[in-house]
C-alpha cells in the first residue's frame, strides 16, 4: 500500500500539523517506507506463538476485593460545607 500527496495533505490535516507543501513528498516517502515495513510485518509466521504482556514472564500483584467505605467518611465530609448523615448536603436547583 502506497500514499498518494493527496492523503499526505489529509493525514496532516487531521493531525493539526502544518506541513509546508514542499515537505509533502519527503512526507509521501516516510509514510510509504513505514507502510512498506509493517506489510512486511504481515509475512512473519506467527502459528502458535501466544500473545504476551511483557517479554519477561511475570503474575500481576493482585490484591484481596474487599467492599469497604474508604474508612474515612468523616475526613470527606469535613470538607462539605453542609453535610447530613455522611451525605454532602446541597442546594435544590430543580422545582
Amino acid at each position: 500500500m502506497s500514499v498518494d500527496l493527496a492523503t499526505v495533505k489529509r493525514v496532516a490535516h487531521l493531525a493539526r500539523i502544518a506541513v509546508p507543501e514542499a515537505d509533502l513528498p519527503k512526507l509521501q516517502g516516510e509514510i510509504n517506507a513505514i507502510l512498506g515495513f509493517v506489510e512486511q510485518l504481515g509475512e512473519v509466521n506467527v502459528d502458535g506463538v501466544e500473545p504476551m504482556t511483557s517479554v519477561m514472564p511475570m503474575a500481576m500483584k493482585q490484591r484481596e476485593d474487599v467492599v469497604n467505605d474508604g474508612e474515612i467518611a468523616d475526613e470527606i465530609i469535613a470538607n462539605a460545607p453542609a453535610s447530613e448523615d455522611d451525605y454532602f448536603m446541597v442546594p435544590k436547583v430543580i422545582e
